[in-house]
């Protein structure tokens, strides 16, 4: 296992970091601040506590950090996250500021859920990478954590080059150990859609890699990019293929069967592989 303990300690207070490195440098999964309550630490699915409550002081400090003042991490708060240094994810909650009916970012923040970005080279051993890849799973189950290491696989075998549209930098983010010399090119902190086409149109890969598709867009692009001859490495919210046929926005790319692999991942980061039957 891989983690950028150092840069996800250098997110939090002086006075928070002792404690958080003692309990929780081998087995955090997230920590939690909300304004007013003990700070939450999540260790290997179970909560427990510190002594000290989250002050406006201390949420400030991490949403700095987080951001380093970048204009690019500041704009994706609107979309109420920041990816830090390292791929570890800062989730935003608070007031949001409302323009024309669109969140354009948040007054004041009220809680965070700072996820802890590790990688684990060789959980995806096993998997047929030939043709497409469709990862599914819920939040939490570890669906980049997979993609990132098909990708790395992908790209080491004799079947061409990978493009990654990383549009929030946590498959292969600045500051962690994740990325390893190989032909695979990433391009980070521009949309899917836009990030689909920009590495179809200029890189020439035999594979284009995205993380959580969202958007009809990003559906659009893909199967754009499929009908271009290109094989396609994705993941999606879905707890089963049935699930993903129910969604408007995904049954297209379901029904398309551009996809010959379809990974069910588990909350045990177990998976199993499932066609696609209509």
């Amino acid at each position: 296992m891989n983690c950028a303990w150092d840069a996800f300690l250098s997110l939090l207070p002086q006075d928070m970091r002792h404690e958080v490195n003692k309990q929780g440098a081998k087995s955090l999964q997230e920590l939690r601040l909300r304004l007013g309550q003990p700070v939450e630490m999540v260790l290997n699915g179970k909560s427990t506590w510190l002594s000290r409550k989250a002050r406006p002081e201390d949420l400030s400090f991490v949403v700095n950090s987080a951001s380093r003042y970048s204009p690019w991490s500041a704009s994706t708060a609107a979309q109420g996250y920041i990816t830090a240094t390292g791929g570890h994810r800062v989730g935003i909650c608070g007031v949001c500021v409302i323009q024309n009916g669109i969140m354009t970012g948040i007054s004041k923040v009220t809680s965070l859920c700072i996820r802890v970005a590790k990688d684990f080279p060789g959980i995806g051993n096993g998997c047929d990478l030939s043709g497409s890849v469709l990862i599914l799973g819920p939040p939490g189950s570890g669906k980049t954590t997979l993609l990132r290491d098909l990708i790395r696989r992908r790209a080491d075998a004799a079947w061409g080059s990978v493009a990654v549209v990383d549009e929030r930098g946590e498959l292969f983010p600045v500051g962690a150990d994740f990325y390893k010399e190989c032909r695979t090119d990433v391009l980070t902190g521009c949309g899917k859609a836009h990030g689909i086409e920009t590495a179809l149109r200029t890189m020439g890969p035999t594979v284009i890699a995205v993380d959580e598709i969202t958007a009809k867009t990003d559906c659009d692009a893909l199967m754009h990019a499929a009908w271009c001859g290109v094989d396609l490495m994705a993941t999606a919210h879905a707890a089963s293929i049935q699930d993903l046929l129910q969604r408007p926005i995904y049954r297209p790319l379901a029904e398309s069967g551009l996809f010959q692999t379809v990974l069910i991942l588990n909350r045990d980061k177990s998976w199993r592989r499932e066609r696609v039957r209509l």
